[in-house]
């Protein structure tokens, strides 16, 4: 499956600085934390030290962004992130849906365990 990820100007607006000053990558993660089982989870913005070994880099209009291999299922083929209005919020939509329209920016340290 080949994804395309796309950011918005306010995006990347938004997301520069902070890729820039911490020198950390960005990764859409599937968040299955406390959502009870590894179907039943959120798509996530976060920010990592380093990609893990199930993770493939895909190139953007802006950085490249992290994705899990073995979670590629729950992503759509094509993906936008944005900004949502009047917040610091990020929302992640496809041409036929909205992923998660409140999605906050999570920074992991690699001792994080998530």
């Amino acid at each position: 499956m080949s994804v395309n990820i796309t950011f918005t100007d306010a995006a990347k607006e938004m997301l520069t600085p902070i890729v820039a000053e911490s020198g950390r990558q960005l990764k859409l993660k599937y968040d299955t934390n406390g959502c009870g089982c590894l179907v039943d989870g959120v798509p996530a913005l976060w920010l990592v030290d380093e990609a893990d070994e199930d993770d493939l880099a895909v190139e953007t209009n802006f950085v490249p962004v992290l994705l899990e291999r073995s979670r590629l299922i729950f992503f759509d083929e094509t993906m936008t992130i944005d900004v949502k209005p009047g917040t610091t919020v990020f929302q992640l939509k496809s041409p036929g849906q909205m992923l998660n329209g409140h999605m906050p920016l999570v920074k992991v340290g690699s001792g994080d365990e998530r």
